[in-house]
């Protein structure tokens, strides 16, 4: 479990001993259950990383979108629910050459527009002499992105390396050296389905 999950999980249920000692047990119970839903909500189960010339999901959720973001530029876009696990994960290894955080709008995650206009970080990795970036992308109710690297550190396929939390999107960023795995509508789990293979040579 990521630790924010047990900070949440102590902060409610001391609400619910405190509803519990003032008004009685049943007004501690909607304090008990937002308790065991962030308990739940901040699990970070272990994946299993498959190995090759493969990017993994940064993320669990749906594919929403597979598009030409420009001419030597595809997206793939995944949106998290609030019962998907939110703990993010590099999709390749290599090293961060950047972190960038940019303000912005807080509109549905599963809307396009999200992409280019919602708070996000953008994480650019360079892995074997290419680069693959990703962006942790705010939502409406998601207002936190949390990324725990800094550029200048070195990241292994599948690692864990943030979150999002409550609702929020991802979009990785490949260039024409990589083939496109996943089709919008498929679901996709972080750190252990592949989104794209890249090409040898």
């Amino acid at each position: 479990m990521v630790v924010d999950g047990i900070y949440y999980g102590l902060g409610f249920g001391g609400g619910a001993a405190v509803a519990w000692w003032l008004a009685g047990p049943v007004y501690a119970i909607p304090f008990l259950l937002v308790a065991a839903f962030c308990v739940y909500f901040f699990r970070d189960p272990e994946r299993a990383i498959p190995s090759g010339p493969v990017a993994v999901s940064p993320a669990d959720g749906k594919v929403v979108a597979v598009r030409e973001e420009s001419p030597s530029l595809n997206r793939v876009s995944v949106f998290l629910n609030i019962f998907d696990v939110h703990v993010n994960r590099s999709p390749v290894a290599g090293t961060i050459k950047e972190v960038f955080h940019k303000n912005g709008r807080f509109l549905v995650a599963s809307r396009e527009a999200a992409s280019a206009e919602n708070e996000q970080n953008l994480v650019v990795i360079d892995h074997d002499g290419t680069r693959v970036a990703f962006r942790q992308i705010a939502g409406l109710i998601a207002r936190r992105v949390v990324c725990d690297k800094k550029a200048g550190d070195r990241v292994e396929t599948g690692e864990r390396i943030g979150l999002i939390k409550f609702g929020s999107r991802v979009d990785v960023l490949f260039g024409p050296e990589w083939d496109i795995e996943v089709r919008p509508g498929m679901r996709v789990k972080a750190g252990s389905s592949v989104l794209a293979r890249k090409r040898a040579g």
